[in-house]
C-alpha cells in the first residue's frame, strides 16, 4: 500500500482539508500551554520540530492556494467561452436571415 495515496485523496477534498486544518490549529493552540508547562519550549529538538512543521504547513498551504488559482483560471476560461456562445446565440436569434 502506498502511504502517500491517502494524503493525495485528502488534499483533493476542500471539506476534508478544512476539517484537518481546523483540528491541527486546535491541536497547536492546545500545545502552547502544554509546551510552557512541561518545559519543552526550551528543548532544541522541540523547537526544531515546530520549525519543520511550520515549513511543511506553509508550503502545503501555498500549494493548496495555487491549486485553487488554477481551478479559478479554468473556470474563468470556461465562463468566457460560455459568454461568447451566448452572444453568438443572441445574435443569431436577432438576425435569423443571416
Amino acid at each position: 500500500m502506498n502511504p502517500i495515496r491517502p494524503l493525495t485523496a485528502l488534499s483533493t477534498s476542500p471539506l476534508a482539508m478544512r476539517r484537518v486544518n481546523g483540528w491541527l490549529t486546535i491541536f497547536w493552540i492546545a500545545m502552547i500551554p502544554i509546551s510552557l508547562a512541561t518545559g519543552w519550549i526550551s528543548s532544541v529538538t522541540y523547537v526544531a520540530m515546530l520549525s519543520l512543521w511550520a515549513l511543511v504547513s506553509g508550503h502545503w498551504a501555498a500549494w493548496q492556494a495555487a491549486r485553487v488559482e488554477v481551478h479559478q483560471d479554468e473556470d474563468a476560461d470556461v465562463q468566457e467561452v460560455l459568454d461568447e456562445l451566448r452572444n453568438m446565440v443572441t445574435e443569431l436569434r436577432s438576425n435569423p436571415g443571416m
